[in-house]
């Protein structure tokens, strides 16, 4: 029956979305649902493209391994990332009236800044899409009692995700957002009062978890326990905000004042409901110890779906797996997007200066295809755990591409020297020392890259040559 359901509700995504696609009628549509997304289709979006992989499986299984300390990135990073985009960026950013985050750098830079950003921002979506993808196949194995194996599980998924992403861009995955959102906040509540009562009542569980040390959040008082504590939490806060798909659901609100509330009520909720699948997680390690304990050792990705299917009816089973496939499939939609746009219009599109908007939308769908493509690869390559690709997701847009954005928005003397000596400065240090770092080392390289990042930005504006500007820069407006 479980399995069956997830068909069913895979086809019924795919079908949504392709619905969706027939509001697709040019490049706007395409890449920001022609700016006319209401409150709580945004609010919904926001929520749903963060709350994926490793919401759900990622940050669950290092809450139980590391307590609240291992997940000071994400959950605690990336809801304040959204908080701060919310009122601070999306403000400024929603008036420009911009495609995306990659032509801010040419308007206020020129095309070099603007290349090099892209290029790190496309970069960043890697990992991330990889372990939305590698959750896909985690699901179709564990539905089928292994009868697909993970490996073809994440190639299934990774078509059924781009089939209507290709199609019907942001308008599909709002559209599927909006609605997905129900499942995973409706199904995670009613698996939570389930495994509650199994674990002893939620209070036992609370209870547990404290005197385990899980609940402490702040390290040891020492700076050796501090700086990486500071340089996770930071990767995640800021290193998020350059991120297309933080700009596209700005900018795809109908007005600005949407765009603020929407970041903002996204990221209270994505924050609370980001405990509780920790807190299932957890609650796993009281109802089996010995079952979950040698799991935990295996493979802690396992936990939550294992404790699910042999813990729980039928019927709380469809629904925890029709919760993780909404929270799965919104987030690796939008993440497959929002670089496929960045890249076609900030890096291919300026080659071909003649291109109209019907060639440009098709280019977006092709690289879109690519993009894909290429992160299939990495998803079946890499053996790193769903929490760790999406953390290390942003740590090169924390070091090249923070400042550039932050300091064009609010130091007017930010000049495109400025930005190029940022890029060049945080990501040749943060580069060098992750290849010479050790693991005993205090200062996480992409720390000392942020710091470096913001050297270079303040010593390259105020230094008295300045490079030029294009001699022709233009801004892409919607």
């Amino acid at each position: 029956m479980v399995l069956w359901f997830v068909i069913l509700y895979l086809l019924t995504s795919v079908g949504i979305g392709l619905f969706a696609a027939t509001r697709v009628r040019n490049s706007k549509d395409f890449a920001v649902a022609g700016r006319s997304l209401p409150l709580a289709v945004v609010t919904a979006t926001v929520f749903a493209t963060w709350f994926g992989a490793e919401a759900v499986l990622g940050i669950s299984a290092t809450f139980v391994t590391e307590g609240l300390r291992g997940v000071i990135a994400d959950p605690f990073g990336s809801s304040m990332c959204l908080m701060l985009a919310g009122l601070f960026f999306a403000p400024r950013l929603y008036r420009l009236n911009l495609l995306t985050v990659g032509d801010y750098y040419r308007y206020r830079y020129n095309r070099t800044v603007e290349v090099l950003c892209t290029l790190c921002i496309v970069g960043s979506y890697l990992g991330w899409v990889a372990a939305q993808f590698k959750v896909l196949g985690l699901v179709l194995n564990v539905v089928t009692e292994g009868g697909i194996s993970q490996s073809v599980g994440i190639v299934i998924g990774a078509v059924i995700v781009l089939t209507y992403t290709t199609f019907g861009g942001m308008f599909s995955v709002a559209i599927l957002d909006f609605v997905q959102i129900s499942v995973i906040m409706g199904g995670l509540l009613y698996i939570a009062s389930i495994v509650g009562d199994l674990a002893g009542g939620v209070l036992t569980v609370v209870n547990h978890a404290a005197e385990a040390g899980k609940l402490n959040l702040f390290p040891p008082a020492t700076m050796s326990a501090w700086i990486p504590f500071v340089g996770a939490w930071m990767t995640m806060m800021l290193g998020s905000i350059p991120q297309q798909d933080v700009f596209q659901r700005i900018t795809s609100a109908k007005n600005e004042q949407t765009a603020v509330r929407g970041a903002v009520l996204g990221a209270v909720l994505y924050f609370a409901f980001c405990f509780v699948p920790m807190f299932l997680a957890y609650a796993a390690t009281l109802i089996d110890p010995a079952k979950f304990g040698a799991l935990l050792k295996q493979d802690s990705q396992l936990v939550l779906p294992t404790l699910v299917l042999q813990h729980t009816p039928i019927v709380a089973q469809v629904i925890f797996f029709g919760a993780v496939l909404s929270a799965v499939m919104s987030c690796s939609s939008a993440t497959l997007l929002a670089p496929s746009v960045a890249l076609s219009e900030n890096v291919v599109r300026p080659m071909f200066p003649h291109m109209n908007d019907s060639e440009l939308l098709r280019l977006m769908r092709v690289v879109l295809v690519g993009f894909a493509a290429a992160v299939l690869l990495l998803a079946l390559w890499s053996d790193a755990t769903i929490y760790k690709l999406v953390v290390n997701t942003y740590k090169v847009t924390l070091v090249a591409a923070f400042f550039p954005l932050f300091a064009g928005l609010y130091w007017k003397r930010a000049t495109t020297q400025g930005a190029v000596w940022a890029i060049v400065a945080g990501l040749t240090s943060w580069l060098t020392l992750e290849l010479v770092s050790q693991p005993t080392d205090v200062w996480p390289p992409q720390l000392v890259g942020f710091v470096m990042a913001g050297i270079g930005m303040v010593a390259g504006s105020l230094w008295p040559t300045q490079m030029r500007d294009s001699p022709s820069v233009e801004s892409r407006t919607v």
